[in-house]
């Protein structure tokens, strides 16, 4: 609880089980109230451990229904509880826990409604092994996106967000893909909708249980990135109408 506001965190789980504890062991549960997780089919023990370290929320698909479905899961639920303050954190260890109460705070006192921690402030994504071809990719869309959604973020693609509970219920988040391009579309969503976004310097950590998408998935992701840019420009302008808005 930080002032008065319930503080949600939500975990999007597939194949965790080798990571989960220490991510689990390293939120602040001074702030922390409740903890949420969403197992998206995983093929290994995900539940088993969430059960073991005490998770009492836990949401099991049966059938995989993807990082963006996964999250729908968690945002729901989230607000269901009750969460006035709700951190999506990564699972698999590749983002530190020890940021969210800095993402809190800025939430808690009102100087923002969202907060994404950004792994290019401070050069975070090359010192913490960043494949260099996920960062030029990274730049570039990032550069191509500032330029068509007219804002300026350092990065859209960082995995670590948190939100207000009144930012969750102004966008139609549960319209968008189940896919990864989630994220983007959501991103997209609040921009559309006037929210102003604050970003902390976030150190990453790229190793072999560290989940991340392969090249093949990362060029559709990227067609997909500047798809929802010029979907965003395009209503904008007043062009057209979408289901994300």
């Amino acid at each position: 609880m930080y002032k008065n506001k319930k503080v949600v965190v939500v975990l999007p789980a597939y194949n965790a089980a080798q990571t989960l504890r220490k991510t689990y062991n390293e939120i602040p549960f001074d702030l922390v109230d409740e903890v949420i997780l969403c197992d998206d089919a995983s093929k290994d023990h995900t539940v088993s451990v969430a059960k073991e370290i005490g998770i009492k929320h836990i949401i099991i698909h049966e059938k995989n229904k993807g990082y963006g479905g996964n999250q729908k899961s968690l945002y729901n639920k989230a607000l269901e509880l009750g969460g006035d303050i709700v951190i999506m954190l990564h699972p698999d260890y590749q983002y530190t826990p020890l940021l969210i109460p800095s993402m809190v705070n800025i939430i808690g006192d009102e100087l923002y409604p969202v907060v994404l921690g950004s792994r290019i402030l401070g050069k975070g994504a090359l010192k913490g092994g960043m494949p260099m071809y996920k960062y030029i990719a990274n730049r570039f869309l990032t550069m191509t996106q500032n330029l068509l959604i007219n804002y300026k973020l350092s990065e859209y693609h960082t995995g670590y967000r948190a939100f207000s509970r009144e930012v969750l219920q102004s966008i139609k988040f549960n319209n968008n893909s189940d896919d990864f391009i989630f994220d983007n579309e959501m991103l997209s969503q609040i921009i559309y909708k006037g929210f102003d976004i604050a970003e902390v310097t976030c150190p990453t950590k790229y190793f072999d249980e560290a989940s991340s998408i392969n090249f093949t998935r990362s060029t559709k992701y990227g067609l997909g990135v500047l798809g929802v840019s010029l979907n965003h420009l395009r209503c904008k302008m007043g062009l057209g109408s979408s289901h994300l808005y």
